[in-house]
């Protein structure tokens, strides 16, 4: 039994939908698990989409920056201590002002951020910029679970993490625990989504490392993200903004499918397709025709 459902309000909220949730979540075919942490590991996650990739180079062009900042200024230090100390110098200089390294400490620094600016702005506008949404969710974040809403297709379902002994009825190995999740976020591949992320309660945070987003949801805003997953799998993140007791007890789990995958879902999830864009409708006409 979830720690989280024990609550009579969460109970009451969640008991109704999630029966069909999982049942159709259980006909997605045999996913492997491509976006989670590692043991003992020290890197960013493997990238999935352009967006991660553009962060996980930044982080990279950082540490070969900072690496030879700190060796240097760690040189100094040593350098000072040895030389400059009462015993090794007891006459210390007594000047108070050098122009060209005043300069040089000046002008470097400001080099070098406009160096990393270069990188950094197209990068952070690339995330920034919403592109046309093909599928478009809004994510509530509850104390402590998450919520979310198809908008264009009518399906809600809620996200509550699987006690150790419920990972194995959902299909996942003892090493998820943590991270899985009852229900998925299910998304086609290859496909743009934008995520509308909010919360009802306290602040919390939307995170999928391996897809290089992170979004907070804060009560009474609505905020966005979005991305391209390159590659069906399974793909697990956490709530990244401390939002009380259990907060540690709040994953995210996002499976990428194929369209035809996908289309299938949403009918098996009673969706609405009234107002489904063009290439929904393309994969149902094709689907119907087989």
């Amino acid at each position: 039994m979830h720690f989280s459902k024990a609550l009579p309000a969460i109970v009451a909220l969640s008991s109704a939908a999630l029966p069909a949730q999982v049942a159709a979540d259980d006909l997605l075919p045999n996913l492997p698990v491509l976006g989670a942490p590692v043991p003992d590991g020290t890197s960013l996650q493997t990238p999935f989409t352009a967006l991660a990739r553009e962060v996980l180079f930044l982080d990279n062009l950082l540490l070969w920056i900072i690496v030879p900042i700190t060796i240097f200024v760690t040189g100094l230090m040593i350098w000072v201590i040895v030389f400059h100390n009462r015993k090794a110098n007891p006459e210390p200089a007594r000047f108070t002002h050098n122009t060209p390294i005043e300069v040089a400490w000046t002008v470097v620094p400001a080099l070098i951020l406009l160096f990393i600016a270069l990188f950094t702005f197209p990068a952070l506008r690339h995330q920034q910029i919403m592109p046309e949404a093909e599928v478009t969710i809004k994510v509530t974040g509850l104390q402590w679970y998450w919520d979310y809403e198809y908008v264009d297709h009518g399906v809600q379902f809620s996200q509550f993490m699987l006690e150790r002994d419920e990972l194995a009825d959902y299909g996942y190995t003892d090493d998820l625990y943590l991270l899985a999740t009852d229900t998925a976020m299910v998304v086609p591949v290859n496909r743009d989504i934008v995520l509308q992320v909010t919360a009802g309660d306290v602040i919390h945070s939307w995170t999928i490392p391996a897809f290089g987003v992170k979004q907070d949801g804060i009560p009474g805003r609505l905020a966005e993200l979005w991305f391209n997953a390159e590659e069906e799998g399974i793909y697990f993140g956490q709530c990244s903004e401390l939002c009380g007791i259990n907060h540690a007890y709040m994953p995210i789990t996002v499976k990428v499918v194929s369209d035809e995958e996908y289309v299938a879902w949403l009918e098996r999830q009673g969706a609405n397709f009234a107002n489904a864009p063009e290439w929904i409708e393309q994969i149902s006409r094709l689907a119907s025709a087989e």
